[in-house]
């Protein structure tokens, strides 16, 4: 029989209960549950050493297991061998086979097809994954992002009831990266393939997968869609993983905070053109209701990161805090009195605040806080 999409109408997926890994005294993976379900793309966040890729191997069967269960539609998968289990692989390096064209990589497992058949599975696959007439293209003259179409049409060719990914695009430069993630979901929504992805990008993760995990020391600590998990990191440990500033017990998301410029004609820092802070005026004027709630900090540093200046600051964690109320932000308070008065905020906590120019190192500036990029631990 010819395969062509993963079945998934009668499969109720993956599922890992109580998993451990160990090497030694190393506890690699530690007591981990995890499902996933028929059709469903789940990725797997970490940072080296959290766990991730032993987790995965250990559900391709390339990984002893020292405590627990893998099991595939009920049925416990510990104990059958890696070529038995009907897992597709796919890894960092891709790793194709050199002495073999593209076709003949992709026709590697499915010999068990006819001739005819497998070379219309071939032409399927590389139509898929965007490299039509590529069959008697040398591996050799690939380039990487090309490669790995290949490494993944190979993957996907005899239709894995499971494909397991291990950081698939981490050696590809970022913007071909973010270009492929894009593309894998597509491809992987098309089949209807159920698959595990492990990486330690989270944009990467965010795009390609329906629900994300976040691994810590072989423990699974949060997993969530991308848009839950980004709203309540729901701890410090997964908050400051994903970039969030923890302050006491607000995780603020990139961009969270905004250095609250001086509109045109007010004093500005010293050293600027006239004076003068060059930024838009209001269309409007400003009255209590429509003012941001804001607090004093000092700069530490700026930084221009991919096109957006940075101010690194100091502020006062009680000072945020008594801005976000249980509804919400509580009334706009006159922090701006504070700055000029040159008040020193109390139990200084550094942050990230974006802003619109560079801040010399020492200036005190008025932040404002955004809440819908704000979260309570």
């Amino acid at each position: 029989m010819s395969p062509t999409a993963s079945d998934t109408s009668t499969s109720t997926g993956l599922s890992v209960r109580g998993l451990a890994v160990t090497y030694g005294d190393l506890h690699a993976v530690d007591g981990v549950d995890l499902e996933v379900a028929a059709g469903e793309v789940v990725a797997l966040l970490g940072a080296s050493g959290s766990g991730k890729s032993s987790l995965l191997r250990a559900v391709a069967g390339l990984e002893d297991v020292a405590a627990g269960e893998v099991a595939w539609d009920g049925r416990s998968m510990v104990r059958v061998p890696v070529h038995k289990r009907g897992f597709g692989l796919m890894f960092q390096d891709g790793q194709l086979f050199e002495h073999r064209d593209v076709g003949s990589n992709i026709a590697y497992g499915l010999t068990g097809l006819p001739r005819a058949q497998r070379g219309e599975r071939v032409r399927e696959m590389l139509e898929l994954v965007g490299l039509p007439g590529f069959e008697r293209r040398r591996v050799t003259t690939l380039s990487g992002g090309q490669a790995q179409r290949v490494a993944l049409a190979r993957a996907l060719a005899p239709a894995p009831r499971l494909l397991l990914l291990d950081e698939p695009l981490s050696a590809l430069d970022r913007a071909l990266r973010e270009q492929l993630a894009t593309d894998v979901r597509t491809i992987l929504r098309q089949g209807g393939t159920t698959a595990l992805y492990v990486t330690h990008d989270q944009d990467e993760a965010m795009t390609v997968a329906d629900r994300v995990g976040v691994m810590e020391a072989g423990r699974l600590l949060r997993l969530d869609t991308p848009q839950r998990l980004w709203a309540d990191p729901a701890s410090s440990k997964v908050a400051r993983f994903l970039g969030f500033d923890v302050v006491g017990d607000l995780a603020l998301a990139p961009g969270a905070l905004r250095v609250v410029e001086a509109a045109a004609g007010e004093p500005g820092e010293p050293g600027e053109r006239g004076g003068v802070a060059q930024t838009e005026t209001p269309a409007t004027p400003a009255t209590p209701e429509t003012l941001p709630a804001t607090l004093a900090a000092t700069v530490l540093a700026s930084r221009l990161r991919r096109g957006q200046w940075e101010a690194e600051v100091e502020l006062d964690p009680e000072e945020l805090a008594g801005l976000v109320g249980s509804d919400g932000l509580a009334e706009p308070s006159s922090v701006g009195a504070d700055v000029a008065a040159g008040r020193e905020p109390a139990r200084a906590t550094r942050a990230t605040a974006l802003t619109r120019r560079p801040h010399a190192s020492g200036a005190r500036v008025t932040l404002s806080l955004d809440p819908a990029r704000t979260a309570r631990l």
